[in-house]
């Protein structure tokens, strides 16, 4: 991945946090047509060195395995609009952006079997119902259900190797331009705006 030195969030561990706090990817390997990619949620373990998640088990990429790997996260995005800039005024030297962060966990891709996939589903359903109300468990599907689920899908991780993140947020703007373009995101009914505008404000260069 291309990262300008302005753009790099050179901390692994953050750029795992990153990762981590989007819990959803596009896991991608070289098959024997050519690249392969497919959409996975995932956990990443608290030592930040492997990647856990499933396939169906008639998925391609589950073929190409063991390989290496690469997973994409996608953090936070949305398009900027140059009329929030007030150089736009001054000058009119500006033009549209996408702003947006990422993560690329690059590793080693390998299968389980069904035991270490049914931990992983527990892991992973535990994690994503614990802000739920009522929090719902495995143990209340019928286990018979549970276990003829389980034979539809394989277990995954992948052994991180390398890391990269972008946080591409307007920190090459101008200070007024960085707050214009947060005031319009903040301001904006389009997906992505509210999120990019408070990780613009949380990362904007230090003066």
């Amino acid at each position: 991945m291309y990262v300008p030195r302005h753009f790099a969030e050179n901390d692994p561990l953050a750029a795992v946090a990153m990762a981590r706090s989007a819990g959803f990817g596009h896991l991608t390997v070289a098959g024997p047509d050519g690249l392969l990619s497919t959409p996975v949620p995932f956990l990443i373990d608290d030592d930040a060195t492997l990647v856990r998640a499933h396939l169906a088990r008639p998925n391609p990429v589950l073929a190409t395995a063991p390989a290496d790997a690469l997973l994409v996260v996608p953090v936070s995005d949305t398009y900027v609009s140059p009329s929030w800039y007030p150089s736009k005024v001054e000058h009119g030297k500006v033009v549209p952006t996408w702003n947006y962060e990422v993560v690329h966990l690059h590793g080693r891709l390998v299968t389980h079997d069904a035991g270490w996939t049914m931990q992983l589903v527990r892991d992973l359903t535990d994690h994503h119902e614990a802000e739920m109300p009522a929090p719902w468990s495995v143990d209340d599907a019928p286990d018979a259900y549970t276990q003829g689920l389980l034979r539809a899908i394989v277990g995954i991780s992948l052994e991180i190797s390398r890391v990269e993140a972008k946080r591409k947020l307007s920190q090459n703007k101008p200070p007024g331009d960085l707050d214009g373009a947060i005031a319009g995101l903040r301001s904006a009914d389009r997906r992505g705006a509210h999120a990019v505008a408070d990780a613009m404000d949380r990362h904007r260069p230090k003066e």
